[in-house]
Parts: structure tokens; C-alpha cells; sequence
């Protein structure tokens, strides 16, 4: 694989990213949850290592579940990359 490919695929992932949060804004703004009140969690990743924040546990669980699945596929990208640099 030649680095145009990686290249292309990181544009990609940069764009489905803005685009998934994009969405999320707008549908968290025009729905509420019960008793008015808005439930949120958020990860803020840096490198592999995720920072979890929220406003209540269920939102937070179903975060970490995801930032979980984050890490790993981040961690296995960065072991499949080396392992192709060095062949």
C-alpha cells in the first residue's frame, strides 16, 4: 500500500467524523428526554487514551462502551501500521 491510500483514508475518517458530529448536535438540540431535562456524555480522545465526562451513568456506560471499542480498534491500526512500515 503506498502512502496516498493512507492518506486518502485519513481525509475520509476526518470527514464521516464531522459529519457524525454534525448530526449529533442537531438531533440532541431538537429532542429532549424525559423531565425536560437533555442527558449527554462526551469522550475526548488523546492518542489512545479516552477522557470521559457525562451528565448521568447510563449515558456515560454506553461512552465507555464505545471509547472501549475506539481504543482497541486505535490500538490495532497503530500495530498494523508499524507492522506494514517495517515489511
Amino acid at each position: 500500500m503506498n502512502l496516498e491510500f493512507f492518506i486518502t483514508l485519513g481525509v475520509v475518517l476526518v470527514v464521516i467524523g464531522i459529519i457524525f458530529v454534525i448530526s449529533a448536535v442537531i438531533l440532541a438540540s431538537s429532542r429532549r428526554s424525559e423531565g425536560g431535562k437533555t442527558k449527554a456524555a462526551g469522550v475526548i480522545m488523546i492518542g489512545p487514551i479516552p477522557i470521559i465526562f457525562g451528565t448521568d451513568k447510563k449515558s456515560v456506560k454506553s461512552v465507555l462502551v464505545l471509547a472501549l471499542a475506539l481504543t482497541i480498534t486505535l490500538i490495532v491500526a497503530m500495530f498494523l501500521y508499524y507492522y506494514l512500515m517495517l515489511r
